[in-house]
């Protein structure tokens, strides 16, 4: 075994996530995704090890650190939640696109896939705006989808700073109002065959390129 989530039940106590790091350090597992969160007035911590040969190994590591009361290893999100597509926007076209991906995601999790679908509703620019400038920080984001009657300015601002950041992630809107198509992948006036498109460009099944999809890719350089 190469990947493996493990998650650490602690004492709440000031330095026993350090202790943890150090004693991975130890043992050359590489850390790749960290959560830290409390429960119940305990520490918990979810980490997505690289690079771990034996689990009985990492558990016993773990468990002889003090303060850390119990250890759970499973499969990692990837495994278990697989790709994920994110619809942003407000209003009913919102939900349309959610539908669209949903329903799609259904027959490629049928065919043995693992696709998972995210719906955020969000009101207004100013919190769609932050919502696009936070989410590389969310793990797992495959595909982005836009959707509502009017986007653009600062919203436009923010997904040209995240394709320079990930030149390789689809992002998808509606035919709205505003600047927002100059920047996006691909604009689809349907909002349910956009949430649907965006499940088919990140699944390994599919197989779509510009001549396919004719000439709706902007590909615009940003």
């Amino acid at each position: 075994m190469d990947s493996v989530a493990v998650t650490i039940k602690t004492v709440e106590k000031t330095g026993v996530f350090n202790n943890i790091a150090e004693k991975l350090y130890e043992k050359h597992y590489y850390v790749n995704y960290t959560h830290l969160f409390l429960e119940n007035d305990h520490g918990r911590i979810y980490l997505e090890l690289d690079k771990v040969s034996d689990v009985n190994e990492l558990e016993e590591c773990l468990l002889s650190i003090p303060d850390v009361i119990s250890v759970n290893t499973h499969d990692t999100l990837d495994d278990i939640y697989g790709k994920r597509v994110i619809v942003l926007g407000h209003g009913e076209v919102m939900a349309k696109s959610l539908q669209g991906a949903i329903m799609e995601a259904e027959l490629h999790n049928a065919a043995d896939e693992t696709i998972s679908v995210d719906g955020m509703i969000i009101g207004g620019g100013s919190e769609i705006t932050e919502a696009v400038s936070t989410i590389n920080k969310l793990p797992r984001v495959n595909a982005i989808v836009l959707s509502g009657t009017m986007m653009g300015g600062e919203i436009t601002d923010e997904i040209k700073k995240l394709k320079n950041q990930d030149k390789n992630l689809p992002i998808i809107s509606l035919d709205m109002l505003g600047d927002l198509d100059s920047v996006v992948d691909l604009v689809i006036p349907d909002p349910i065959h956009a949430g649907a498109m965006a499940v088919k460009l990140v699944s390994d099944k599919d197989s779509y390129d510009n001549d396919l999809i004719d000439d709706k890719f902007l590909n615009k350089d940003i």
